[in-house]
């Protein structure tokens, strides 16, 4: 691709695993707020649930989530106490009615806990809601974290899928994002994730990191497809070191460029295709009977925190500090500070200390950047249909947008909007153009591609 072109579009956008994105969150919602969102929750309403859990017993360099490292058990153990507390209120005011269709746990590395307080998280979570008969239960994995028992511990508690961070196998790459763990590790946990039942694998990949070369990551891209998972993430390093100041231990220099990140990615996804997967949205890969791959035939992909989703509950409850929900109403985050989470929890309330209400603007906007994102097209006619007069304001832009685009990236066919097979590298960019929040306030975000 013309590396002018690559530049164009690579400039820094939101992700869009929200809208209005988190930048945009204000203490304007409480905990009053959520409480009374919760309460309006209707009997039988469907419900996933994202547990955090902020900590790890090493740091990752390229790392972005909210978590921290630690030696010692005892924080996390009282963690726990507090996770209890916030497990606890929420099902005092929502629990009894909701039906739980997914769990994820994620981190930080949830794989740190003991074999038995994951069993006891585990329980608590399913005493105090109603799961599904058929409720996916995610968790991500840290390989060097695992031993017999807490893989037993995990199956126990009815896991159906495990996601893996791979990044990158190459040492010279892993020593620099402080980031070690082999082939042989990364196998051994697929392996005994598989003989324990789990039959549903995500492995993560990144490109982007210091010395990787388009050599070292067709060699990871060949490991990883030796493994025949069932989801692959192709992630760009998002390297955001004014939010994360670890991120200042990897050296700047050593990062491709904007041009040498696409062509990385390209090369990965090619090796990827032509071993027999389905593309997903802009970053994903699923064998073609994986309920992702489903979704994008049929128009329900979704996106939210955790990436692209086949989640189609009427909420997203998050547990932990940090964790971000998602109901009807808009969102709210939980208190990032894991100390001041616990306080606040552990008093007897909720850790909400900001959030937004969505207005119907922003529920039309967040539609229309979530199937750019999931479908690179946004139907007209469905558009109108969802959302009527106001659309058209959308509209006008979508055709304006098609209309001065000189590079081949954004066009109307039909009756729909579609980004391009050119313009898919780009479609964050694309999407920013129906952003109304963009550009107010100071939020800097990771480059486009």
């Amino acid at each position: 691709m013309d590396r002018s072109l690559v530049e164009k579009y690579a400039s820094p956008v939101p992700r869009y695993t929200s809208y209005p994105t988190a930048p945009h969150f204000s203490a304007d919602v409480s905990t009053s707020t959520y409480s009374d969102w919760l309460r309006a929750l209707p009997k039988g309403a469907s419900a996933s649930l994202y547990v955090h859990i902020p900590y790890c017993d090493r740091l990752c360099w390229f790392c972005a989530c909210h978590t921290k490292q630690t030696r010692q058990y005892d924080p996390v153990a009282r963690y726990l106490k507090a996770l209890d507390a916030e497990i606890a209120s929420i099902s005092a005011l929502a629990g009894n009615r909701l039906r739980v269709t997914a769990l994820h746990f994620g981190g930080g590395s949830p794989t740190l806990l003991q074999a038995d307080d994951i069993l006891a998280l585990g329980g608590r979570l399913r005493d105090s809601f109603a799961f599904a008969p058929d409720a996916e239960i995610s968790v991500e994995m840290d390989p060097n974290d695992m031993d017999e028992a807490r893989f037993d511990a995990l199956a126990a508690i009815g896991m159906t899928r495990a996601s893996l961070g791979v990044q990158d196998f190459n040492e010279r790459v892993q020593q620099a994002i402080n980031r070690e763990q082999t082939f042989e590790q990364t196998k051994w946990v697929v392996d005994a994730v598989r003989a324990r039942g789990v039959h549903s694998v995500n492995l993560d990949m990144l490109y982007g990191l210091p010395h990787q070369t388009l050599a070292s990551i067709e060699a990871t891209t060949e490991k990883v497809l030796s493994l025949r998972p069932d989801r692959i993430a192709l992630f760009g390093y998002a390297h955001v070191p004014w939010m994360k100041k670890h991120q200042t231990m990897i050296d700047e220099a050593l990062l491709p460029d904007a041009a040498a990140r696409l062509e990385q990615a390209e090369a990965a996804s090619r090796l990827i295709l032509a071993a027999g997967y389905e593309p997903v949205g802009m970053d994903h890969f699923a064998l073609l009977e994986d309920s992702l791959a489903v979704a994008t035939r049929s128009g329900t992909l979704r996106r939210n925190f955790q990436g692209y989703t086949t989640d189609q509950a009427d909420a997203l409850l998050g547990l932990g500090a940090s964790s971000i929900g998602l109901l009807p109403q808009g969102y709210v985050q939980n208190m990032p500070a894991t100390g001041e989470y616990e306080r606040r929890v552990l008093a007897g309330g909720l850790a909400t200390v900001r959030g937004v209400a969505l207005s119907d603007a922003d529920h039309m906007r967040a539609w229309v950047i979530e199937r750019l994102m999931c479908d690179f097209s946004v139907s007209r006619c469905e558009l109108l249909s969802r959302f009527g007069e106001p659309a058209r304001a959308v509209i006008a832009e979508a055709e304006l947008l098609a209309a001065n685009d000189r590079d081949g990236i954004f066009a109307r066919a039909g009756n729909r909007f579609v980004v391009t097979d050119r313009g898919k590298p780009f479609v964050r960019s694309i999407a920013a153009h129906f952003d109304a929040y963009l550009g107010q306030g100071t939020a800097r975000h990771s480059v486009a591609v």
